[in-house]
């Protein structure tokens, strides 16, 4: 049996300051999905693991962000 999470990398982002932001889609074995944010700066690494209803109130929050300020 393979226990394994399946980890599949849907964008590279490259951020200001030397950062770069990667969107990763987390299936885990108990057939869960979490969206995670993983920014590297350098060689230190940030994971944020969001589920469903984190993503939900962050995009509201990214996309009214983005409609005020246009580029």
């Amino acid at each position: 049996m393979n226990f394994q999470n399946i980890i599949t990398n849907l964008i590279t982002i490259k951020a200001p300051w030397n950062k770069t932001v990667t969107v990763q889609n987390i299936h885990y074995v108990d057939s869960m999905n979490m969206l995670r944010l993983r920014i590297q700066e350098g060689k230190r690494f940030t994971d944020l693991e969001l589920d469903l209803q984190s993503l939900k109130e962050l995009n509201a929050v990214l996309n009214d962000w983005l409609n005020v300020n246009p580029e």
